[in-house]
């Protein structure tokens, strides 16, 4: 592009310094995808060249027909969840609800990432909500305000349950990488409240779906990036497991090197005695899920986990690709 723009009478004028320009428009064009990329909740490496699909950044993760609501107000700006009903819904209706948290390092993301998660399960039943939450590069934040955010969208949806047409009893909270540190440390994490909100509304989820989360930012390479000088124990669902735990499945590429912290999940589970299933994509890394045919796979696995607690009814209706096989693993 910045070559034809020299050739195509633009530049008649201009100075001959063509390696300027072109470093001068390579810094806008930086400056314009990363912009875009981190609303769409993709890392790309730009200089030089693109690094990564700028199609697929520059789409932005729409929730613009999803109904918005503002569950909070924070000194950084206000945050929404974007509601998914089904066709049949009543605001008497006592259905279960299912909140997803997008990833993205705690630093980036947006609520738009579990879209289609979100509109399968309100077309079997469910109403599925798409959280905001405070994170680095817009808000200026650390994980503390990450997990207090959580806690404060599952909150408002119990709080609103009467009117959200929801079972207060049968909430699930969801979420992939960052987003499913910030679904698991809902019921978890003690303390991280937001000021003013009524505490006798519980923030406790009643299920946790997990897409590839991370568990435990104990570890020194998630303290030095994400949680420098915060009490990383206090934030690490790893570390505050219990036999009140909800049941809790979760998928993973084998690959991936947060899967050691799925294991240690599921091992104290079964020494705690609280229900967790763990499912592996062979020769698959982090953030698999993302993309098809693991997408499809990982709904509908998740699907039979919410048909077994009654959450939704029958047998999931999307079809899965026969070469996407995952494996359920067994701790003995």
């Amino acid at each position: 592009m910045l070559n034809d723009f020299h050739h195509r009478g633009g530049c008649k004028n201009r100075p001959a310094n063509l390696a300027g320009e072109r470093k001068n428009m390579l810094k806008i064009l930086s400056g314009k995808v990363k912009q875009h990329i981190r609303c769409a909740g993709f890392l790309v490496l730009v200089g030089g060249g693109l690094v990564a699909s700028v199609t697929a950044a520059l789409v932005p993760a729409a929730t613009d027909d999803m109904e918005k609501r503002i569950y909070k107000k924070t000194p950084q700006g206000e945050l929404a969840v974007y509601l998914n009903f089904p066709a049949n819904w009543h605001a008497e209706d006592k259905r279960p609800a299912i909140v997803f948290f997008f990833g993205g390092g705690w630093t980036s993301g947006n609520a738009g990432q579990f879209k289609s998660q979100a509109k399968y399960l309100a077309e079997r039943g469910m109403v599925a909500v798409c959280a905001d939450y405070r994170i680095k590069k817009q808000h200026g934040t650390t994980i503390d305000k990450c997990v207090e955010d959580g806690k404060s969208a599952i909150r408002w949806v119990r709080q609103n349950a009467a009117t959200l047409g929801v079972d207060p009893n049968r909430i699930v909270s969801a979420g992939g990488s960052a987003g499913g540190h910030v679904a698991a440390s809902t019921f978890m994490i003690a303390g991280y409240e937001a000021e003013g909100e009524d505490l006798r509304i519980s923030s406790q989820p009643n299920l946790l779906v997990l897409f590839n989360p991370a568990l435990d930012v104990t570890e020194p390479k998630i303290m030095q990036h994400y949680a420098a000088n915060k009490p990383s124990v206090q934030l690490s669902p790893n570390q505050h497991l219990s036999k009140q735990t909800p049941p809790t499945v979760m998928f993973f590429g084998a690959k991936d090197s947060l899967l050691s912290q799925a294991k240690t999940y599921l091992q104290q589970a079964q020494q705690l005695g609280f229900e967790a299933r763990l499912y592996t994509a062979a020769g698959q890394g982090h953030g698999f899920f993302n993309k098809e045919p693991w997408t499809s796979k990982t709904l509908y696995l998740a699907d039979e986990f919410l048909v077994a607690h009654g959450y939704t009814q029958g047998k999931p209706t999307l079809t899965t690709a026969p070469e996407a096989t995952m494996t359920e693993v067994v701790d003995k």
